[in-house]
């Protein structure tokens, strides 16, 4: 099914100011974010932004961008201000790709806006732990899924809980189901407007995780299962260094 990409994209940054606009081999990191979305085969790619350098960069670039309200608290209300703008039918899929991901996957973009439908007003992204410590760290996002890849629940807790295994300290978790979230959504298109008005959850509020508000009202999420481990996005100086020296190799 056709769908849409609106990036969001924001200038305040405490570890990385003016993180969009960052150079990475003679183009603003949120070009090279549009300039990957485009390749997913969405029917078009929007940045919303509240700040008119970011806006001028993207034009500067042919890259379409919609300025935003300064108020809003996170990317979903963000892309949903825009959204509403546009003459889009209220099943059109739009995808939210983070404005710091100037390595993501085309076909990752592609294949989560696949999974929206009649009965599945929102999808994301997941994938195996690479290391079975990784699934106690708590900067890595788990989900665990029911029998149709549908989402139960997102923590940074470690979950599942493997209790006879890690009871007994155990190194090594054969066939252990734990999957590391990805940052990145898909939505239907009266979802995203529905989503606006949603009272934050307990749970969301406790985790600080804000999909959780989704599923606390009773909306299901599907999710993407890739094989394909995706290129980590930049937060940091170090992870702008890292980008770079891809960029470079790749040209």
């Amino acid at each position: 099914m056709p769908f849409y990409v609106i990036i969001p994209a924001r200038l305040a940054s405490t570890r990385l100011p003016n993180k969009p606009l960052a150079d990475i081999g003679g183009k603003p990191m949120i070009v090279r974010v549009a300039e990957q979305a485009l390749k997913s085969g969405a029917m078009d790619v929007i940045v919303a932004t509240d700040d008119k350098s970011i806006a001028d960069a993207c034009a500067s670039h042919q890259i379409k961008a919609e300025l935003t309200s300064k108020n809003h608290t996170s990317g979903t209300d963000r892309i949903a201000e825009v959204a509403s703008r546009m003459p889009w039918s209220n099943d059109t899929t739009i995808v939210n790709v983070q404005g710091d991901e100037p390595l993501i996957d085309p076909a990752l973009i592609s294949a989560t806006a696949a999974l929206i439908s009649s009965d599945v007003p929102m999808s994301t992204a997941a994938h195996a732990l690479e290391a079975p410590e990784d699934i106690f760290n708590p900067n890595y996002v788990k989900v665990v899924l029911d029998k149709n890849n549908r989402a139960l629940y997102f923590s940074r807790a470690a979950i599942p809980w493997y209790r006879d295994g890690y009871a007994k300290a155990e190194k090594q978790y054969p066939n252990l189901p734990a999957l590391r979230h990805v940052g990145l959504y898909a939505f239907r298109n009266d979802f995203l407007k529905t989503y606006s008005s949603l009272t934050a959850a307990p749970l969301e509020q406790l985790e600080s995780l804000e999909q959780l508000r989704v599923l606390w009202h009773g909306y299901p999420i599907a999710v993407h299962i890739t094989n394909k481990i995706p290129e980590a996005g930049v937060d940091t100086p170090a992870d702008l260094d890292r980008v770079r020296q891809t960029y470079a190799r790749l040209n």
